[in-house]
């Protein structure tokens, strides 16, 4: 079957592998249709490395059931599918809590595990949720980075009424825009340095959009918009806007931290005693799963998109085929090439 295997960093490589094969009675094999490149993935790529050299890489798919062990009851062959790729242990403390994002063992499918970068992939049947008609398997390769964002947002005091700043229009950001307006925030302010982002988040729900520049901190442009939100989202994952999310809230707000920085983070004084005057609470969320595994982080989602409330398509800027794979890669993580979210169509 064709592949993308991970070897080191920046070395992506398009490559036959052999196809997946049950090992458990509760495993399930699944026809890709669509897999997603996420953000943690591109940082990966650049300046990690894999964990496991050679190994498929990818973790956000949809596709259809292939293949069933002899326990699954739940799918079974031709079911049209959405994926969950956290692995839990289900033995640890955590998991015996049922604070499976907590698990002492978590691992996401395209790590230690062959991802979904492929025709085919192999996940416990519990990992996944059958979808209805009129969810395409395009929406559906967006579940897993939507509940991600749920997954913080439930962490949060949101409610109709609030008002909401995000820093960072990715696909995370992008999709905070969305839930902040779907949770009923009156005002949401959307903040990016890519003039084409902040368009698409004023299409996604933002009632307004900060771009900065070097003239004038994003600071005082959010203080002509607002005296304070309520909740900052941090989705950029940078070292910047780690630091200036904590200007943003009004006293008593909350700081939800989405975004992976993979360098130091300092704190000026100025944004450090915002944390203690304003007494603000700062969330850190990390990854998507709840229980009941997998959670309603993933539930719900599926339901809004069956409802048609929440809109993927203007996030995807591109629709390609996984023999594209690496240069896609080499062009977004040099700069070439500017790109929101990426699908990898199989099976065409």
């Amino acid at each position: 079957m064709e592949s993308l295997a991970f070897y080191g960093i920046e070395d992506l490589r398009y490559e036959e592998k052999e196809k997946p094969k049950l090992e458990n009675a509760d495993d399930v094999i699944i026809k890709v249709k669509y897999s997603g490149i996420c953000g943690s993935d591109l940082s990966r790529y650049k300046k990690l490395g894999p964990l496991t050299p050679g190994n498929i890489f990818g973790h956000e798919c949809s596709g259809v059931v292939e293949e069933t062990g002899s326990n699954v009851t739940n799918v079974k062959k031709g079911d049209r599918v959405a994926v969950c790729p956290q692995l839990k242990c289900g033995k640890c403390e955590a998991c015996k809590a049922g604070y499976f994002a907590a698990c002492e063992n978590l691992l996401v499918i395209g790590a230690k595990e062959p991802g979904c970068f492929a025709s085919y992939t192999r996940l416990p049947a519990e990992n996944l949720l059958k979808l209805p008609d009129n969810v395409s398997f395009d929406e559906a390769a967006l579940i897993e980075p939507s509940s991600v964002v749920l997954h913080g947002l439930f962490k949060t005091q949101l409610q109709p009424g609030k008002t909401v700043a995000v820093y960072g229009c990715g696909t995370i950001g992008l999709l905070a825009c969305q839930w902040a307006k779907l949770f009923g925030a009156e005002k949401v302010i959307a903040i990016d340095i890519d003039e084409e982002k902040l368009s698409v988040a004023k299409e996604l729900g933002a009632d307004e959009v900060i771009q900065p520049d070097k003239n004038v901190s994003t600071y005082s442009k959010l203080m002509e918009l607002t005296d304070g939100v309520d909740l900052a989202v941090e989705a950029a994952g940078s070292a910047q806007t780690s630091e200036e999310v904590f200007a943003a809230p009004k006293k008593g707000g909350e700081v939800l931290f989405l975004g992976i920085p993979y360098s130091d983070i300092t704190l000026k004084r100025f944004y450090f005693e915002r944390i203690v005057r304003q007494e603000l609470t700062v969330h850190g969320s990390w990854n998507a799963v709840s229980a009941p595994f997998p959670g309603r982080e993933f539930t719900t989602t599926l339901q809004f998109l069956k409802e048609g409330k929440l809109k993927t398509q203007p996030m995807i800027s591109h629709c390609i085929s996984l023999k594209e794979g690496p240069e896609i890669f080499r062009k977004i993580t040099t700069g070439r090439e500017k790109a929101m979210k990426v699908l990898f169509e199989l099976d065409k």
